[in-house]
């Protein structure tokens, strides 16, 4: 949507809302006394000058080409490119999100070697032999002691 036909639009629904309070105020001005009513009067003109005045023109603009699809129909407006500025500062976006993909598939990969150093290390460094890990009777039991709560092997 325009966003000056939606600010047209908008500021009718907002004098619309003002002229609908405006009645309803001076409505119930009628049981109060003179002075009081006057003071609100008085200050209800007050913020009708100074309210935004609503903008009166829109921009027309003419249809440089009409194309036709099925039931539908499309209208060009020549072209509303983004300009030179727009396209270098659209392509500099791009260029630095995939830059920022990139640094965090590197960082991802340094944390998974690590984490496989770190155990590769506690393997090596354990007293149970490397044997020991390919047993299928003590992969069992690691998978039964962990479901226990045991959590840690104890030496």
């Amino acid at each position: 949507m325009n966003t000056k036909y939606h600010q047209l639009h908008t500021d009718t629904l907002q004098n619309r809302f003002g002229l609908r309070v405006a009645a309803r105020l001076s409505a119930g001005t009628e049981s109060l006394p003179h002075d009081i009513g006057e003071r609100l009067r008085v200050a209800r003109d007050q913020a009708v000058a100074r309210r935004k005045q609503p903008v009166t023109a829109m921009h027309r603009r003419t249809a440089s080409a009409a194309s036709r699809n099925g039931n539908t129909a499309t209208l060009t407006f020549g072209d509303d490119g983004l300009g030179f500025w727009g396209w270098l500062s659209s392509a500099a976006l791009v260029l630095i999100m995939a830059a920022g993909l990139v640094v965090i598939n590197v960082i991802q990969d340094d944390d998974r070697t690590t984490e496989v150093a770190e155990l590769d290390a506690a393997l090596l460094t354990d007293d149970l032999p490397p044997e020991a890990y390919a047993d299928p009777g003590f992969l069992q039991y690691l998978k039964t002691g962990t479901s226990h709560g045991n959590g840690a092997m104890t030496r």
